[in-house]
């Protein structure tokens, strides 16, 4: 079996720890920062609405996060499947079940200490986990046909919420199925902020990516060339829709010609615009740390690596703790832009040895528990 599928690949484990930081810093300014931007969808925004360009970087930049962690999660489930497919159907169909599961559970974790009593929130954990159940049925999927399928889901993700809607009657008449897969928004105890077919695109575009890595025995080179070229076709098709202005952008338009504007692309839903643009600076920054991993294997304990190593871990400390530190001080949305990196900063210092220690652990327990998170 190729390289790729018998050990961690360092440059997408340090990819995932670089995301894991830009995320700290989104949910830091959350629970600090005064001025934080949350208008990343047409349904949030007003035109003519100021977007300041410290505020608007800051989220900006967190922007990274939800597709890389769909991307890498399905290269990762490509990998764990040519394992476990050898074994029996049924044993990897029960693996990618119940891990599914899991993580979608754990949005009541998250929910319990973010949100208001009796309001459940479906965020990224929610897209992760059921994006896995339904691959399922495609466990046994070609790279070309999973490229094909995410291809599609993101092409017309756009039209089939127009659809949704126009076929409800409008947006507070559609059916909570249809907000659950395609449309998101909100209910009296629900808010769905990620409507799962959007996102299981992006899985889907990352395991058909794993597949070709199985394939591929210099997996580093492999790697660097697919980031770079994939980075510059994302970067096309960006600049295309972005340019058109029109379908492409779920409705949020640029409304001038500012670098704010260009880079306003809706999340909520994702539209094409948003997901091109972020994978291209995904394949940038892969990339660049594969340049950096051929001139030498980074340390064991670097920073990166090991949030790297135990994504999921971290973020179900470091969400509860930033928020109930700010309600705990009194400090909501006190501060500054800032507060957002100095929040981060200070979180991450804290989860760094109990990271290493969890991972210690994983690693010498690989039948325990712990290998679903």
């Amino acid at each position: 079996m190729p390289a790729a599928s018998q050990s961690r690949i360092a440059p997408l484990d340090l990819l995932r720890g670089l995301v894991m930081v830009l995320m700290a810093v989104d949910h830091s300014s959350d629970a600090f920062n005064a001025g934080r931007l949350f208008t990343d969808s047409a349904f949030m925004y007003k035109p003519g609405d100021p977007l300041p360009l410290a505020q608007f970087l800051t989220r900006f930049i967190t922007h990274l996060c939800a597709p890389t962690f769909l991307f890498l999660a399905g290269t990762g489930l490509a990998f764990t499947l040519e394992r476990r497919l050898a074994q029996s159907w049924w044993a990897a169909a029960r693996y990618v079940l119940t891990r599914g599961l899991l993580i979608a559970s754990f949005e009541l974790w998250i929910s319990w200490f973010v949100m208001p009593k009796g309001v459940w929130l479906c965020q990224v954990l929610y897209a992760i986990g059921i994006s896995y159940c339904l691959m399922i049925p495609f466990l046994r999927l070609s790279a070309r046909a999973a490229l094909a399928l995410g291809l599609c889901l993101v092409a017309f993700g756009e039209a089939l919420v127009g659809l949704s809607v126009y076929a409800s009657g409008g947006p507070e008449h559609v059916p909570l199925a249809l907000q659950l897969l395609l449309v998101g928004g909100r209910r009296p105890a629900l808010i769905i902020a990620y409507p799962v077919l959007h996102w299981f695109g992006l899985l889907l575009l990352g395991f058909a990516w794993g597949k070709q890595l199985l394939a591929s025995p210099a997996w580093l080179a492999a790697i660097k060339r697919h980031a770079l070229l994939g980075a510059a076709g994302c970067l096309v098709v960006f600049g295309v829709v972005r340019s058109l202005n029109g379908y492409g952008n779920m409705l949020l338009p640029h409304f001038d010609n500012s670098l704010a504007q260009w880079l306003h692309v809706s999340k909520y839903p994702p539209s094409i615009a948003y997901v091109s643009l972020e994978l291209a600076l995904m394949g940038l920054a892969l990339s660049l740390l594969c340049a950096l991993c051929e001139r030498g294997a980074p340390a064991k304990n670097q920073l990166l690596l090991v949030l790297g190593q135990t994504p999921l871990f971290f973020y179900l400390l470091h969400f509860p703790l930033l928020v109930g530190s700010a309600k705990l001080l009194d400090i909501e949305h006190h501060y500054g832009v800032g507060s957002a990196y100095l929040g981060a900063a200070i979180v991450i210092a804290l989860l760094y040895p109990a990271c290493r220690a969890y991972r210690t652990y994983k690693t010498a327990h690989p039948r325990a528990l712990t290998r679903y998170v």
